[in-house]
């Protein structure tokens, strides 16, 4: 079946499934269907049937997709481009890259939208597209829910934008490095004073203060982070950072890499550690309760199987976090490219999409322990980016 293009919400949604979500524990999930992997190639398929999928975790073993409707998206970019807000009327999707056609080949470039979908319309539908920086990626919404940065991973910026009920606008544009640096991911504090963005290009972590819905920059305040960091999250009692270091420019390479640790209590804040991991940690998830954090590490699925270090399956790495002492304490094999991860609300469960299987790793989580629960949900495409709600 053709999915439709941008437009023909209701249609679609209704079409597989729409129950009101205003209620609903959610995770919103973004479906790329423009590249293929085969073999340890990426070939590119005609665009027009991305998509996101919103689904009710209210019962964390048994998920429900309540809609999926059409929308740009893209594998592209740390598996973070999207997000709800704290009161779960809205999500926020950036869109990284777009298909073009170039010299009769299917190719990509730099895009710049970012949607505004209404979770609670019936079915949920995009309300409004917003034209931010090159290649907007990585984004986070503060607690309140006035305020969200993203990433314009192609021009050193990040666009602040201002959230008022449904009414979302570009409220500001901060420089934070050159084009180059690759400015991907950024997360904010509990009490949303302040912001950590991830330079990739140049193992920076820029810290932003936030200040009555003004994001302020000084490179001085700077911090190092390791080979290539690419992403980054926040405990819940706001006291440290996590952040991914993937290596390699951001793929696997067969090496091990790491995982930095930031002080935010540190006057200044600082990295204390850094914490060993598994091949190319794309992406990073830190539980609901604070505990546990986990890597989702892409261990060369995605190469060739003649490729020395190929493993069929990605692996999740979990992380004990004992007040500002973390430590690596085991590891998960999962389906091949695993991209985002989510934790349920009550941090019982933990779901990773596997993008070459088109479906999500449902793990179950007690205490300092995460089992495969051998269960594997289907989605309608390939898992590129995912977010639980709220943050």
């Amino acid at each position: 079946m053709r999915i439709p293009r941008l437009g023909n919400y209701a249609a679609v949604a209704l079409l597989l499934g729409f129950a009101s979500p205003a209620f609903a524990q959610l995770m919103i999930v973004g479906n790329d269907q423009k590249v293929k992997l085969e073999n340890g190639n990426n070939n590119m398929q005609p665009p027009g049937h991305d998509t996101l999928s919103i689904i009710d975790t209210s019962k964390p073993a048994d998920l429900r997709i309540i809609a999926t409707i059409p929308m740009d998206n893209t594998i592209a970019g740390p598996p973070t481009n999207l997000a709800i807000t704290p009161n779960r009327e809205l999500a926020l999707v950036a869109n990284s890259l777009k298909a073009v056609e170039k010299d009769g080949k299917l190719g990509t470039e730099p895009d710049n939208r970012l949607f505004v979908v209404d979770l609670k319309a019936n079915p949920p539908a995009v309300i409004a597209t917003l034209n931010l920086g090159k290649q907007p990626s990585g984004l986070a919404i503060n607690a309140a829910g006035t305020m969200a940065l993203v990433c314009n991973r192609a021009d050193g910026t990040i666009s602040v934008l201002s959230i008022n009920g449904k009414d979302v606008k570009v409220a500001d544009t901060v420089t934070v490095g050159d084009p180059k640096d690759a400015v991907s991911a950024v997360a904010i504090t509990p009490d949303g004073k302040t912001a950590l963005a991830v330079k990739s290009a140049v193992g920076k972590v820029a810290v932003l203060n936030i200040d009555n819905g003004k994001a302020n920059y000084d490179k001085k305040n700077d911090l190092p982070a390791n080979n290539y960091p690419y992403n980054v999250a926040i405990t819940p009692n706001g006291k440290l950072a996590l952040i991914a270091n993937t290596g390699n420019g951001g793929s696997s390479d067969g090496n091990a890499d790491t995982v930095s640790v930031v002080d935010l209590e540190a006057k200044p804040i600082r990295v204390v550690d850094h914490i060993t991991v598994g091949d190319s940690p794309e992406g990073l998830a830190i539980s609901p309760k604070g505990n546990l954090a986990v890597t989702i590490e892409a261990r060369g699925s995605n190469r060739s199987k003649d490729t020395w270090y190929y493993h069929p399956g990605g692996a999740v790495g979990v992380l004990r976090i004992d007040g500002k002492h973390v430590t690596h304490v085991g590891d998960v094999t999962v389906g091949a490219l695993p991209e985002g991860a989510a934790f349920s609300a009550d941090g019982g469960y933990l779901y990773v999409g596997n993008f070459m299987d088109s479906d999500l790793s449902v793990l179950r989580v007690s205490g300092n322990q995460v089992t495969d629960t051998g269960h594997r949900f289907k989605l309608p495409g390939q898992p590129a980016s995912m977010r639980a709600g709220p943050q």
